[in-house]
């Protein structure tokens, strides 16, 4: 179990050996530290997406190995390391910060192991599947900047074949374990599979996705003069064989399959608990998720209490906005009435794209006053690509890379603009943006004196956590002037308090797929469409959606602990700056990192 370090006392004692001590244990960290950027280095060797996703061009024509046997020499590698780290090294001769990274280096692997037996458990061609996955990091993440980095994108287009077989076979092995993905993943899947491999060069209608990619980086280096016009000419070709001769193939494989299997999938999506050994998966993935030790029953009722203390404060705007009805009724306006959504036109989704940037460019001369760390990478607003664009789909954040080559980017789903409500965009920005993810995982990113894993890993409920907990950072630091902007904070809110029913209720509880949406129907004002894409997703990732809520409520209650503590003396600058200055870490280590900030402070 992962140590608080709160063995560790904040300070060390005055004598004549402090400075000595004090030496000795950051030599001997700075060695630790080097040593775990050389094991992630190795760790990094298994996955040359993630690589590229970090900005690094070495193996930058390879794919991952996605089988099984990889997987198994990955999780051999892990725990030899860890008994390495063990040998070479004492915790006890590490400062702080060193004690925490051995900590989450051993924290990998129980949590690694936890999941082991459950491996199979996972739906490969569910939502952000590897039919999505792979043409999103060739387009967004492989950058081409030389002629070199042109042929290891087709290099990677050739390797696609043998990339999704191996998905494929995995698939194949869960299915022989008595393990489907829910049937709206199958069709979601195919869609998917089926809007990559149309357009040229596969089919004759307009141009497909990854071959437009393909010519405009072709292009950039022709407009650079990096290269002529027939060895432009020799690189097009080159990738056109590699999409019809290796992409599409193994792109066809896959919808063979997927169309083939999809009869035997139930037409009634059940949750975890009806697969093998079940019951246990989902407590793995609640201790995944949440890095506490809280059961899906406390989850349920926690989550229906949040639900009805949100309630009571939507009540007072929908006083103030001097609306009469019932609750229920007020949900019905916003979901319905045509104030609150832009045209589902190119002009709607600008207009969007452009409001989201004036509360961003908002938030960020107020940064100064609430954080001392402030981020260096910059942000841009895109809507999601057509190939993996779906109605009502979730806004996400995609980090830039350390060297500033790539910008931090915050997606939305703009296909049907009515599931995309305005006066919700204010605190989408603030979660997604800043002071939300792009400031906590580039202020990650930025770090410097701690180990590569820690300023590029996560935790779910640290992150997720911290995007809530920044919606209501938002209000105090002077958002949401309009109160309907102030319900949509309130609303954004609430649905993470609905997940943590719907979720516990979908994989413990039986609940159908029609009594997770009409629930969260009945107690949101969330768009129609937006609530139904959301419950698919709950199916197709069990446990995930419980951690927003979860972690922001911890980072709520860390902060009104310091402040009891400290009163006066408590600094908003410094609490923020506790809680992003090591990057991310389970919530029981955020806790201790806190307690520490506050036993420094009061011994000032």
């Amino acid at each position: 179990m992962l140590s608080s370090c709160s063995d560790q006392p904040a300070g060390m004692a005055v004598n004549e050996d402090a400075d000595v001590a004090l030496s000795q244990l950051t030599t001997r960290t700075y060695d630790f530290n080097e040593w775990l950027d050389s094991e992630y280095a190795t760790e990094l060797d298994f996955h040359p997406l993630t690589k590229t996703s970090q900005g690094i061009k070495s193996d930058y024509g390879e794919l991952d190995d996605v089988s099984e046997q990889a997987l198994d020499r990955k999780m051999a590698w892990r725990g030899d390391s860890v008994a390495r780290m063990r040998a070479e090294f004492d915790r006890a001769e590490l400062d702080v910060e060193g004690q925490l990274s051995w900590d989450l280096w051993e924290y990998q692997l129980e949590i690694a192991t936890l999941n082991l037996p459950f491996r199979r458990h996972a739906y490969i061609f569910g939502r952000n599947g590897p039919q999505s996955r792979l043409p999103n990091r060739l387009i967004n993440n492989h950058r081409v900047d030389s002629v070199s980095d042109m042929e290891a994108y087709v290099s990677r287009l050739r390797q696609s074949r043998r990339y999704m077989s191996q998905y494929l076979d995995r698939a194949k092995l869960s299915v022989s374990d008595g393990i489907r993905a829910p049937f709206f993943d199958y069709d979601q899947a195919i869609r998917e599979v089926k809007r990559i491999i149309t357009g040229a060069p596969f089919t004759e209608e307009g141009s497909s996705a990854l071959w437009s990619d393909v010519n405009e980086k072709i292009s950039s280096l022709r407009d650079r003069d990096m290269i002529d016009e027939a060895e432009a000419a020799k690189l097009a070709n080159g990738a056109e064989d590699a999409l019809l001769n290796y992409l599409k193939p193994g792109f066809d494989d896959v919808l063979a399959w997927l169309e083939s299997d999809r009869v035997n999938a139930s037409e009634i999506a059940q949750g975890a608990s009806s697969l093998p050994n079940g019951n246990d998966y989902y407590s793995v993935r609640l201790q995944t998720m949440t890095t506490l030790p809280m059961g899906a029953d406390e989850i349920h009722v926690l989550g229906i209490s949040e639900v009805a203390r949100i309630h009571e404060e939507m009540k007072v705007i929908k006083r103030v906005v001097g609306f009469e009805g019932s609750l229920q009724d007020f949900f019905g306006f916003l979901r319905e009435d045509d104030q609150f959504y832009f045209e589902t036109n190119d002009q709607g989704r600008a207009d969007y794209l452009a409001l989201a940037e004036v509360h961003l460019t908002q938030m960020y001369t107020r940064l100064p006053d609430y954080f001392g760390i402030l981020p260096k990478a910059g942000l841009e607003v895109k809507r999601v690509e057509s190939f993996r664009e779906t109605a009502g789909g979730a806004a996400h954040y995609r980090r830039g890379t350390k060297d500033g080559s790539r910008p931090g980017t915050f997606y939305v789903h703009l296909t049907d603009m009515r599931a995309a409500a305005v006066n919700r965009l204010e605190n989408l920005s603030y979660h997604e943006g800043v002071p939300g993810h792009h400031m906590q995982r580039s202020i990650q990113t930025e770090l410097e004196n701690i180990p590569q894993f820690r300023t590029n890993g996560g935790y779910t409920a640290y992150s997720e956590g911290w995007g809530l907990y920044a919606e209501l950072l938002g209000k105090e630091m002077g958002g949401y002037n309009d109160p309907f902007a102030d319900m949509g904070r309130l609303s954004g809110e609430l649905w993470r308090a609905v997940r943590l029913v719907v979720d516990t209720g979908i994989h413990t509880k039986d609940w159908t797929q029609a009594k997770a949406v009409n629930y969260a129907l009945a107690n949101s004002p969330r768009p129609d469409s937006s609530v139904r894409s959301e419950v698919r997703r709950y199916f197709n990732n069990p446990g995930q959606a419980t951690a927003y809520k979860i972690g922001m409520l911890k980072i709520i209650e860390y902060r009104e602990k310091a402040e009891a503590q400290l009163g006066e003396q408590f600094d908003i600058k410094e609490f923020h700056d506790t809680v992003l200055g090591s990057g991310p870490i389970p919530m029981m280590a955020l806790e201790a990192q806190v307690d520490r900030w506050v036993s420094r402070t009061l011994n000032k």
